[in-house]
């Protein structure tokens, strides 16, 4: 089973627990200086916040896959429709190592498709191991915010 993903940037991290907390009836799962997340069963969503340089609002939108199989299946789907604008493998973002398949609507709205293998002790991997767009996934088409690694925000 996959579960739905949604990562927003927030202006005030403190704040954002506190309504989200009280919105879902449980604290974050994760919680570090600069990010929060919470793992819920219902609904079944990966929802996550950061307080970044960028925009305020929806970073973006994902699907998070519970095995390899289920991204490989995701990603061959979004390959066949050339909609795949990065794959990944052994990423390090959002204190997280993750294989990810990065897409983008017809609207402008991010897509990453992921499977998390591993906590990380960083927000995102040094940049000399990775490329500042590798944590968040390609630029939006729009290049409204960012990068992930340069301040940005990821699931």
């Amino acid at each position: 089973m996959k579960r739905f993903h949604v990562h927003v940037n927030v202006a005030d991290l403190d704040a954002s627990i506190g309504f989200y907390s009280t919105l879902f009836g449980t604290a974050p799962s994760v919680r570090k200086p600069d990010y929060a997340k919470w793992m819920l069963d219902d609904p079944r969503v990966n929802f996550a916040i950061s307080q970044r340089d960028r925009v305020h609002g929806i970073d973006h939108l994902g699907l998070q896959a519970d095995d390899p199989g289920q991204l490989e299946e995701i990603g061959a789907r979004l390959a066949a429709a050339d909609a795949v604008a990065l794959a990944e493998r052994g990423t390090t973002c959002c204190y997280a190592h993750s294989d990810k398949y990065w897409a983008e609507d017809p609207q402008g709205v991010r897509w990453e498709t992921f499977h998390t293998h591993g906590e990380a002790t960083t927000y995102s991997a040094p940049a000399h191991a990775q490329p500042e767009a590798a944590c968040c996934g390609p630029a939006p088409s729009s290049a409204k915010t960012g990068s992930c690694c340069a301040g940005g925000a990821c699931g």
